[in-house]
């Protein structure tokens, strides 16, 4: 009972149930002593009185262990305590206690045999574990000698083998990442070597190489960084291949191409390209002129660099103008020389590509082939497509440059040197892609027409003050002058000359071997040539101190002449030793004493005759015409001012030395036309005039060119239309030039210089004709031909008015019919001696001939003139030998005999004093004489025929000669035929 208690004390009050599922296997079926189980048969054998007092136990008593009974009861006491009570308690106690204990008693005796059975087994079983123990420890024995001896020490060796193999791959690995990781400093390098397709290739390399390994962190931020690097690469190359745009080197650009066609990006690379040209042409052009405005302007303003192109052109200063436009057009060259050799990269490429796929052609890389010639195709296209835009561009620049100045105020060589560059980047426009630079075209008209007007109204101004101050002196040229010798027309010389060595060509004598981008390809520019062609030398065209250098040559002039007082002037025009003129030393004495003595030249060699004026014009016409050859569109214009240059310098020579209504000394006239104007002396024979030709020339210039009154303010601004029809006042002659002194013969150096430099400048349009004649448009030709039909032609005719005039006053005539009125005519019978009017007139020849040799030593005079000269000095004598026949009263027979030997010992002197042959109106004197032999029927229709006579000449005839043979109504006959042959010329 005492160990149930303990028991139940040490599981707690719980209930019986769970205090019996509590206990040990062993304690559990332990065998109860004898008293015990006596004790409990003692007890009521009821098993529901014994469940009730088990059921009247508290329920505290089966709570955990750690419930103190002994507490629990010492704590239910009553305050006041009663044995009785208590002991009745106590009794509760027991009784609820072996109730417990008999249920015990009872579930143990009842379990009783099944325990005994599990005993054994547990005793069995604690017998196989002690014999499994035995096994297992001696299996682990056995094992551990098999590790020890063979298992560890190999599979040691795998794993150390497993880890090296591990480590090795992971070492790798390391390296791959290290080498990833210095990749950014590789390819800086590469960069600043512009080893682009290199970069690009290591950069693709690595972006595979990374994807490799993204399962490392540090790879997929690198990977990142590679394709930022690649982005930054392309800008790279992006800037790389603007640079193309205005120096083009082939190893860069190859690298370039290569570079792109690794990131497959060949078309995008084209279209980048033309966009790099087009804004490098913006730039450069912006560029350029700013750094001249800033220059000129003197300051760092940034409000330039604002300012539109447009607007920034118009800032450009004169002084500036054509530096700035030599630079823009050089650096334009630069680009288009660029894009003219990127493209011939791409056809050098193409062709080599093409012929490594033909000699390599495999089908497996067809789809390959397709593509790159799909890319070149495109790229082809689009150069060639490139072409006209780049060069359309450059065309409104350039316009936008030339438009934004007035080019009306530059000098002559500054605006021609601008034509000059036009017209050679209009030629590098039509190479560059066969453009006519129609915009160019039309812009440099604009300003060329401007300019010309105003360049033109300055000339003619210019050329009437040179005129007016004119002394007519000879200048000085060598003789073998010729104007392509002058610098204004050295760029026909070249034209016509292709052997002209290539470093003495201009700009604008273009070689031979090939276009502009060929020349220059290399190395050069063509604008560069251009500016330096312009200050070539030109051979010095006039005679050096007046001499020629050969000393036996002037010899020959001194022992010829026999005068050692001989002028300067006339020692200016030996032939120069470097021509090809053949030398004066190389001909005899006797050749040169047997030259014709009319020419007045005294045998120097024939030089042309020219003034200051003649030269200064043929130096404007090459400028007129260097002007036309640039720009042939207004070649009309240019060709109808030249003109006015030759018309108002034939004008000028005409009012200077050819107008009739110059005051000529009474002596010189002739007695039948003192009642006459003195500027229509002669008119009615036609001698010393100027033809009808000549006389619709002058008025046609007259009314066109020549302003008879001049406006008060002629430099007023005019229209366009009003400038066309402007005017120029009418030259006056120099004050120092003396036309009336009798020892000059009325200024006949001055009128032979004159004539003659107006004739060499006709000479000289001659031949500049055919050069004209090709340059104007076929619809205006009509009026080149006219000009030279009506115009140039005539010039030599202007000589008989003006030495007319000379020989009018160079020999009296007056004397001469008042000595022929004194001789008496009506003599009986034929005289063997002439009449001394023949020794006086031949005298008054002699001393012309004398006075002739003397103006020849300052002047040469040439055979025409000297011929012109006394073919109106015979003509005038010959019609006065006419007119003092006339004016006899009476006559007879031998008188008229008289005449015709007076006469004939006038043309046998006569010619000895000129070579002139035929002697001129010889027949017009024989004539007269011998019509007073004709009878009355003859003289009528004799009178009808020649008509040369004056009515005066005619009557006398009848009146004198026929009127003692024939009655008076006869007379009146013959009087009445001479009215009518006369009223046909008033």
């Amino acid at each position: 009972m005492q160990k149930i208690k303990s028991l139940m004390t040490r599981q707690g009050l719980r209930s019986p149930q769970e205090s019996v599922n509590d206990l040990s296997p062993i304690e559990n079926f332990r065998t109860l002593t004898k008293e015990e189980l006596r004790e409990l048969h003692e007890e009521p054998a009821d098993p529901q009185a014994q469940q009730e007092i088990i059921n009247s136990i508290e329920e505290v008593y089966f709570s955990n262990d750690s419930f103190d009974i002994v507490k629990y009861e010492l704590e239910r006491l009553p305050p006041v305590l009663s044995l009785q009570e208590l002991e009745e308690y106590r009794d509760k106690l027991i009784q609820q206690q072996a109730a417990v204990s008999k249920k015990v008693a009872d579930l143990i005796l009842e379990k009783q045999p099944a325990y005994v059975e599990e005993l054994e087994r547990v005793t069995s079983l604690q017998n196989g574990l002690q014999l499994a123990a035995v096994i297992c420890t001696n299996g682990r024995r056995h094992l551990n000698i098999a590790k020890e001896g063979f298992t560890q020490t190999s599979l040691g060796l795998l794993a150390n083998q497993r880890k090296r193999q591990l480590l090795i791959g992971l070492l790798k690995s390391l390296r791959t990442i290290k080498t990833l990781q210095r990749t950014d400093v590789r390819l800086s390098e590469m960069l600043e070597e512009e080893d682009y397709p290199g970069a690009i290739q290591l950069c693709l390399e690595c972006q595979k190489a990374a994807s490799t390994f993204k399962h490392y962190s540090c790879i997929s931020e690198l990977n990142s960084k590679l394709q930022d690097t690649l982005e930054q690469i392309e800008e790279q190359l992006d800037v790389a291949l603007s640079k193309i745009c205005k120096n083009f080197d082939i190893n860069h650009y190859t690298k370039v191409q290569q570079a792109y066609r690794l990131l497959g990006k060949t078309q995008t690379a084209m279209d980048q390209l033309h966009m790099h040209f087009t804004q490098a042409i913006h730039n450069t052009v912006f560029q350029v002129v700013l750094g001249y405005v800033e220059l000129c302007a003197g300051n760092t303003d940034t409000k330039f660099q604002k300012l539109q192109y447009k607007d920034l052109c118009t800032h450009i200063t004169s002084d500036s103008y054509i530096p700035c436009l030599a630079d823009l057009c050089k650096a334009l060259w630069e680009v288009m020389l660029s894009y003219y050799r990127t493209m011939q990269w791409h056809e050098n490429h193409d062709q080599d590509e093409a012929a490594v796929v033909s000699s390599v052609s495999d089908g497996n890389n067809v789809i390959g082939t397709e593509e790159n010639s799909f890319d070149r195709n495109y790229v082809k296209k689009k150069l060639e497509h490139g072409l006209s835009r780049i060069w359309q561009d450059v065309q409104l620049k350039v316009k936008t440059y030339l438009l934004g100045t007035d080019l009306s105020n530059f000098k002559y060589d500054d605006f021609i040197f601008v034509l000059d560059v036009i017209s050679r980047l209009m030629q590098v426009g039509e190479e560059f892609c066969g453009s006519k630079s129609e915009v160019l075209q039309e812009s440099i008209r604009k300003q060329s027409v401007n300019y010309f007007k105003t360049y033109h109204r300055t000339r003619l101004e210019e050329l009437r003050m040179f005129l007016e101050n004119e002394t007519w002196e000879l200048c000085p040229v060598k003789s073998s002058f010729n104007i392509l010798q002058l610098h204004e027309f050295k760029f026909l010389e070249q034209s016509r000359s292709p052997s002209v060595s290539p470093s003495k060509q201009p700009a604008s004598a273009v070689c031979s071997t090939g276009t502009l981008f060929q020349q220059y390809c290399a190395a050069g520019n063509p604008f560069e040539i251009q500016a330096d062609s312009k200050d070539d030398e030109t051979e010095d065209v006039l005679a050096s101190n007046g001499y020629e250098s050969d000393e036996q040559e002037k010899s020959a002039y001194q022992e010829y002449d026999s005068d050692s007082d001989v002028p300067e002037e006339l020692k200016r025009d030996y032939v120069d030793e470097q021509t090809g003129d053949a030398p004066i030393k190389s001909v005899s004495r006797e050749t040169l004493r047997s030259r014709k003595r009319s020419d007045y030249n005294l045998n120097k060699v024939n030089a042309p005759i020219l003034t200051n004026t003649t030269l200064n014009v043929i130096r404007l016409v090459g400028k007129y015409m260097q002007m036309m050859n640039i720009l042939k569109p207004i070649a009309f214009d240019v060709i109808h001012f030249m003109s006015q240059l030759f018309d108002y310098y034939l004008y000028a020579v005409y009012t200077f030395f050819g107008r009739n209504d110059m005051p000529i000394p009474a002596s010189s006239l002739c007695a039948s036309n003192r009642e006459q104007h003195s500027g229509r002396q002669f008119e009615s024979t036609g001698l010393g005039l100027s033809s009808s030709r000549l006389r619709t020339t002058l008025n046609r210039i007259q009314e066109s060119l020549i302003d008879l009154e001049v406006s008060a303010d002629p430099s007023g601004t005019l229209t366009a239309a009003e400038e066309r029809k402007e005017k120029v006042p009418s030259p006056h002659l120099s004050h120092l030039v003396v036309l009336t002194s009798g020892n000059s013969l009325y200024g006949l150096a001055e009128r032979v210089v004159a004539t003659e430099s107006l004739v060499f400048l006709a000479e000289q349009f001659e031949f500049l004709q055919p050069h004209l004649d090709a340059v104007m448009p076929a619809a205006k030709k009509p009026f080149l031909q006219q000009f030279y039909s009506q115009t140039v032609s005539t010039a030599s005719e202007l000589r008989k008015p003006v030495y007319w005039i000379v020989a009018a006053k160079a020999i009296d005539y007056e004397q001469m019919l008042l000595l022929m009125a004194n001789v008496k005519w009506d003599v009986k019978e034929i005289m063997s001696q002439h009449n001394v009017y023949v020794d006086a007139l031949l005298k008054e020849f002699e001393e012309f001939n004398r006075r002739l040799n003397d103006v020849s030593k300052r002047v040469r005079i040439p055979l025409p003139v000297s011929n012109i000269l006394w073919e109106h000095c015979i003509r005038l004598a010959n019609r006065t030998l006419v007119e003092g026949y006339a004016n006899v009263k009476k006559c007879s027979n031998e008188g008229r005999a008289l005449m015709q030997l007076d006469f004939q010992q006038f043309l046998m002197k006569l010619e000895k004093l000129t070579d002139i042959r035929p002697i001129p109106d010889k027949e017009f004197v024989e004539t007269y004489i011998k019509a007073y032999y004709l009878t009355e029927n003859d003289m009528e229709s004799w009178i009808k025929e020649h008509r040369e006579y004056s009515t005066k000449q005619l009557t006398n005839l009848v009146n004198i000669c026929l009127g003692t043979y024939i009655n008076k109504k006869a007379r009146q006959k013959l009087l009445a035929a001479i009215d009518d042959t006369d009223r046909p010329k008033r």
